[in-house]
């Protein structure tokens, strides 16, 4: 049981409740993770700005989400696990590349290979790559601003991994569906 409150739109006001409605606008319902994230309201704010940058980035939204899903998992974050498999179907990210990350197994596409073995690497080394990491993931087809937008989207789920370790919010039924 969270030591955290889960905030609704019936329990909360002012900044809190427009955020929450907004939310619930934008994704047709508030994923929980929101609800213990608004313990802080600057701390929503801060996760959909960076959202949105992600989003406007270089990388098609099924490598984001391929990304968003390997950085959950290295950060073994349950929530965003089963979120980043939901938005990955959604957004027609490889379905063998989602279960292979999900699973700890050989993902098939080489592209997708190599963008989650570079994010994985960027959590797991703390961002302090080397130059043949470097190497191979731009050898594989990707960009200087595409290695930028990893970390971005590193330090988005970094910042969603950690509240989620501390809070334990249970997946959405809406997510749930989804998979």
């Amino acid at each position: 049981m969270s030591q955290f409150t889960f905030h609704t739109q019936e329990n909360t006001t002012g900044k809190t409740k427009a955020l929450l409605q907004g939310i619930e606008q934008d994704y047709g319902f508030v994923p929980n993770l929101f609800a213990y994230m608004a313990e802080a309201p600057t701390t929503i704010e801060a996760y959909l700005a960076i959202n949105e940058l992600v989003a406007k980035g270089s990388l098609s939204p099924a490598q984001q989400q391929v990304a968003l899903l390997a950085a959950s998992v290295e950060n073994e974050c349950d929530f965003c696990i089963t979120a980043h498999r939901a938005m990955g179907k959604l957004n027609k990210s490889n379905q063998q590349t989602l279960d292979a990350l999900h699973s700890n197994t050989e993902i098939d596409d080489s592209s997708d290979r190599a963008l989650a073995s570079y994010v994985r690497k960027v959590v797991k080394q703390r961002g302090d790559m080397s130059d043949e990491d470097i190497k191979t993931f731009l050898d594989a087809g990707f960009t200087r601003q595409q290695l930028m937008e990893v970390v971005l989207i590193v330090s988005i789920k970094t910042l969603s991994n950690y509240i989620n370790h501390v809070t334990r919010p249970e997946p959405n039924k809406e997510l749930l569906e989804m998979l």
